[in-house]
């Protein structure tokens, strides 16, 4: 044993003499191998890397179960080691109390708050405390290269991935606003590799080889460009702070780094060929349409420097965020102790937001900070404090250093956890398998190096492992992966039932004839994948009403008011989904029910839109068109409508004779919903025509609806005008 120990110590020996020797050198991680280090590198070079090629496995789903399987792999691994090492250290860092303190609160949440959301939120914090503490052990100062590698890995070939659906429309993986790499969403892709930037500078100016050096650059330029390519502000940020922020740090560590000693040559490559990445890259025009239509740029260039330039507090994306944030803060001052419950901020929030406002389609804050406060309570605070406090400190303890390789890997590791605090406070990066993994190992960086550094009062603590903790050890990490195979197996199948159900019921509404009999195999089996995914997981919020809405498209409203209603008890308070399952209940005259969700919908948020609507649907179906069409008329208002209050505001006002009324709430259809704009059009040019009996009206809106729609589309327009004028408006 004492054999071992000398040899830890020489591994995390300074590398230069202006370091001296720490006096806790001797407490170096010793039961760590280096395998479990090159498992925790997999996990962030693998989650980022890889993606789903089918829209019936969800990529964090994927990327979660790449992190947990490596975490405890890892885990696994150590405790294997520690039986041969009875007498091996351990380490025990303060910042390990962050996660254990979250992920109590959220097993305790369980009881009085969302159980499921909550015991989410206690296996994240556990695999996160998990990384963390795996870390600390295990990162001794020869290992960190390995870590970086994998970090600087996952960043490029994800960033690959994203120039090929930038420049030539790559579509191997599924996702929305392009290009967003194996992320679904570029935003996720940007927050990621913003954070992982300074490690690969690192890793540049570490190299002695010049083609190592040469490909260092090349790497970090092209991960730089990808960054651009999103145009995702929050990121661009983070990117133009370490334009600035990691120059500096290589500067100023230059003397500890084979950098300070590179030749002439050498200096002239590692910036000439970085710079001629990105100026060469990032000139080249996009070859994505979906990209190209957007109009923020076609190059990747164009697209930073112009998303950059657009924020400001008129933005209409930040808007939307100070709407989110703003009814955080009431959600915080209506619970300052307990908090909500852990994950319950997307159950709680319609209770806090303005009278009505209906911004329900998100599931996060879009602040870490905000949301922890609010879900978490007074934990959340303290948890915010604890963590930015030992950041201040690693900061300051960092920057009294001697400039030694020690102080560099903790210089980046602050400049990583800097970008991640900027993109926290318009995001949700901790929630994200790959970013929350490298959030976790970089914070194991930084505890890893307190242990090798002289210890403070409120440092790391060391204690003895017994032989006799191993087996059980094991036999937990077992149970662990057991359990996580098992959530992993159940969250595919529910996943691959509901996408594929809500792909038919696309499908069918997509066709001209979704009643036709022909269709009904396919409903049977929507069906019964829809019934077994909500079986398997019946708080999936995500899919289970896009099938539903689909479903009241034809007109099948009693099994789409079941799948509303199966929503609702996971989340009571959405008032989109209230309405709708009032909707189905009218719909097939169950007024009592439908009163019941709209008496539920009015006490959220009385003034929103969909409940003004409903509210007129209601009033109409009673008998009481009267105060039906005065409840309309005061509803045209911007703001205070949606598509179905205007649809039925011009039914109830044509049928009353108020062609006025009628004319201006099909008007404000076809303009404010532009989707639906060709079918309004010919709505307009039947109504013209049959009561208001003007025929040179009624052509031009036929002949307008007709231009817009594309070819393949248009005989099907044709059919919804009457015969004796298609050919008149046919072009």
């Amino acid at each position: 044993m004492a054999r071992q120990r000398r040899t830890a110590v020489a591994a995390v020996a300074p590398s230069t003499p202006a370091a001296p020797a720490p006096a806790a050198a001797k407490h170096a991680a010793a039961a760590g191998t280096t395998g479990v280090v090159l498992l925790l590198a997999a996990a962030v070079l693998l989650a980022p890397a890889i993606g789903s090629t089918t829209e019936r496995l969800l990529q964090d789903t994927l990327k979660s179960a790449v992190v947990a399987f490596a975490a405890l792999g890892a885990a696994a691994l150590f405790f294997r080691q520690l039986r041969s090492q009875p007498a091996a250290q351990i380490w025990w860092h303060p910042v390990l109390w962050l996660p254990v303190a979250l992920c109590a609160y959220a097993l305790g949440s369980t009881v009085w708050s969302h159980a499921y959301l909550g015991t989410v939120e206690a296996i994240r914090w556990f695999l996160f405390g998990l990384l963390l503490w795996l870390g600390l052990n295990t990162l001794t100062r020869a290992r960190l290269p390995w870590l970086a590698w994998g970090i600087h890995g996952g960043a490029v070939v994800a960033s690959l991935w994203t120039v090929l659906q930038f420049w030539f429309d790559f579509g191997l993986f599924p996702q929305g606003p392009n290009p967003a790499s194996t992320f679904v969403n570029r935003n996720f892709y940007a927050e990621f590799a913003a954070c992982t930037l300074p490690f690969s500078m690192l890793l540049l100016v570490r190299a002695r080889a010049s083609a190592l050096l040469a490909a260092l650059a090349a790497s970090t330029g092209l991960v730089v460009v990808a960054i651009m390519m999103t145009g995702t502000r929050a990121a661009l940020m983070a990117v133009w702070l370490q334009v600035v922020l990691l120059p500096w740090l290589a500067w100023r560590y230059r003397r500890a780094l084979p950098a300070g000693q590179w030749r002439l040559s050498q200096q002239a490559a590692a910036i000439g060929v970085l710079l001629l990445t990105v100026g060469t890259l990032a000139v080249l025009p996009s070859g994505n349409p979906k990209v190209l239509a957007e109009g923020r740029g076609t190059t990747a260039l164009e697209r930073g420097l112009k998303r950059t330039a657009s924020i400001s507090p008129q933005d209409e994306s930040l808007a939307l965020r100070r709407t989110m944030w703003s009814a955080t803060l009431r959600m915080i001052g209506a619970n300052p102790l307990n908090g909500v419950g852990a994950g319950a901020w997307e159950v709680d929030i319609p209770l806090h937001q303005p009278a009505g406002a209906q911004l329900e389609t998100d599931y996060y804050a879009h602040n870490e900070y905000l949301q922890m406060v609010a879900e978490d309570g007074l934990v959340g605070v303290l948890a915010l404090a604890g963590l930015f406090a030992f950041l201040l400190h690693a900061a300051w303890r960092t920057w009294r250093l001697p400039r030694s390789e020690e102080a560099a890997w903790r210089a980046v590791a602050l400049a990583s956890l800097l970008a991640l605090l900027i993109v926290s406070n318009v995001g949700f990066a901790w929630r994200m398998a790959s970013t929350g993994a490298l959030f976790a190992l970089t914070l194991a960086l930084l505890a890893a190096s307190d242990t090798r550094l002289e210890a403070t009062r409120a440092g790391p603590r060391a204690f003895r492992w017994r032989s006799a903790w191993s087996l059980p050890a094991l036999a937990g990490t077992a149970a662990c992966g057991a359990l996580a195979a098992f959530i992993t197996w159940q969250a595919v199948r529910c996943e691959r039932m509901l996408v594929e159900a809500g792909q038919i019921a696309l499908a069918i509404s997509a066709s001209p004839a979704p009643n036709d009999p022909r269709w009904n195999p396919a409903k049977a089996r929507l069906l019964e994948l829809t019934r077994e995914g909500i079986a398997i997981n019946p708080h999936y919020r995500k899919i289970t009403p896009i099938i539903a809405d689909e479903l009241a498209v034809w007109g099948d409203w009693k099994n789409a008011t079941w799948i509303w209603e199966s929503v609702l008890r996971s989340r009571p308070y959405v008032v989109a989904m209230l309405t709708n399952a009032a909707r189905g209940h009218a719909a097939q005259q169950q007024m009592p029910q439908a009163l019941h969700y709209l008496g539920r919908a009015q006490a959220i948020s009385p003034g929103a839109p969909s409940v003004r609507s409903l509210e007129v649907i209601l009033l109409a179906m009673g008998g009481q068109q009267d105060r039906a069409l005065e409840l309309a008329r005061q509803s045209m208002q911007p703001g205070r409508y949606d598509y179905d209050l205007l649809d039925n505001t011009f039914a109830l006002a044509r049928r009353a004779g108020d062609f006025d009324l009628a004319e201006r709430a099909l008007r404000l259809r076809i303009q404010d919903f532009p989707v639906r704009r060709s079918e309004g059009l010919v709505q307009l040019g039947t109504f013209y025509l049959e009561s208001l009996r003007d025929e040179s009206r009624a052509l031009l809106a036929w002949r307008e609806a007709v231009a817009i729609t594309p070819p393949r589309q248009r005989e099907l327009l044709l059919a919804q005008v009457p015969a004796a004028y298609r050919d008149r408006v046919r072009p």
